[in-house]
């Protein structure tokens, strides 16, 4: 059966049925943003069901579900696709760990559901295509949660390029730095009440990374661990380079060098801090750097020939090229000041009942994982990594 004969036809007055897969850190961010902020949304939607492999996070997520919705009955679910089974819920929003993105997501789509999921959109290239393909041949709705999308100076951004505004665009910097003296993520904390076999699915959550013996750190910390997450660049610069993509229009990345390395947090398997440069098809040069041992980052701004784009505040800014002030007026293009995550997640309602494609697309966000996962292979192997748009394959350079 295709997604679409699942899938409910949503009429302009009906509200929307949502539920949420993966109820840890960001999922109980989630589920606590759309309960509050059902009162203002443009569109009618109830939370009404939560999955997990865990049962105490289950209970926990029905009962703050519950407590704010008034009314409204959750329920909660051991296996997601009881969920996806269910033909009056409408949208699920996936925050599972990377590793499972893609199977959950393709799941959701199959079942005939509009999907919000976390970034990053996968953890390898390989399943950010299959990914791609099954949004592109279905009719769902599909975000990747990359709040900086909802950000209009990006959008402004975007316009003032492609009117020709700075010239040729010829190469960009960003970054996302910050600080930790106790380790990155090692505040999400373990709670000895787990118990695999019991009430915790570990073979589940474990997924194709399966089977291995228990380890609650990588459990609670999988992004410390690079056989689950790409940890710096795919949790957190990816929020950088996504909008900065977005208004470069980028064409595909084909060539990405990266350099990690182990400064601080030497228990951690993946790095705290990168370095990285990603080159696209039209040859513009992205220099992105991440650290957790050092919170002054890079600028974010876009350089053009003849202007450069300042983006590290709320507006847009553009200051032409010393050659250039005689023939272009500096520029600043007023944005305004929004919680961007809470934007993203009213766009993707909205986009929901409107049956439009959101701020942050399936394509935009395939072309990041692209750059993401190359990245990653570089700082480990030690080598240049190059994407072929046109076999859409990668390989060491």
């Amino acid at each position: 059966m295709s997604a679409r004969s699942y899938s409910r036809i949503i009429g302009a007055n009906e509200r929307i049925m949502m539920g949420i897969i993966g109820t840890g850190g960001m999922g109980m961010g989630h589920l606590n943003a759309f309960c509050d902020l059902k009162g203002g949304s443009k569109v009618g939607y109830d939370l009404i069901a939560v999955a997990d492999v865990c049962q105490p996070k289950i209970d926990r997520a029905v009962k703050v579900a519950s407590d704010k919705q008034a009314g409204v009955e959750v329920k909660g679910y051991r296996n997601y696709g009881e969920i996806l089974a269910r033909s009056d819920i409408d949208c699920v929003l996936i925050a599972t760990p990377e590793h499972q993105h893609h199977i959950n997501a393709m799941d959701a789509i199959s079942a005939g559901k509009d999907v919000y999921l976390e970034k990053p959109m996968t953890l390898r290239y390989e399943h950010a295509l299959e990914l791609r393909k099954v949004v592109k041949a279905s009719d769902r709705v599909f975000c990747v949660g990359t709040q900086k999308m909802a950000l209009s100076k990006f959008r402004d951004a975007r316009q003032l390029i492609g009117e020709g505004g700075i010239g040729k665009p010829v190469w960009s910097q960003t970054s996302y730095c910050r600080n930790s003296n106790t380790g990155e993520w090692n505040y999400y904390g373990i709670d000895p009440n787990w118990k695999p076999g019991d009430n915790l699915d570990w073979e589940e959550w474990l997924g194709w990374m399966g089977p291995r013996e228990w380890d609650p750190k990588i459990y609670a910390r999988w992004r410390r661990y690079r056989d689950f997450s790409t940890g710096i660049v795919g949790d957190l610069l990816v929020h950088q380079m996504t909008p900065v993509m977005f208004a470069l229009d980028s064409d595909w990345p084909t060539r990405v060098t990266a350099h990690g390395h182990h400064h601080v947090d030497t228990e951690m398997e993946n790095h705290d801090q990168v370095n990285m440069s990603v080159q696209f098809a039209d040859g513009h040069t992205m220099i992105v750097a991440g650290s957790t041992c050092n919170e002054i980052g890079l600028e974010t701004m876009i350089r053009g020939h003849e202007g450069t784009l300042y983006l590290n505040g709320t507006n847009c800014v553009m200051k032409p090229e010393r050659l250039y002030v005689d023939e272009r007026e500096p520029l600043d293009i007023p944005a305004r000041q929004v919680q961007d995550q809470n934007m993203l997640r009213m766009d993707w309602m909205e986009a929901v009942s409107e049956r439009r494609e959101p701020f942050s697309s399936v394509e935009l966000g395939t072309k990041v994982v692209v750059a993401v996962d190359l990245a990653t292979r570089s700082m480990w192997d030690g080598k240049a990594w190059g994407f072929d748009p046109e076999t859409m394959t990668a390989k060491a350079l």
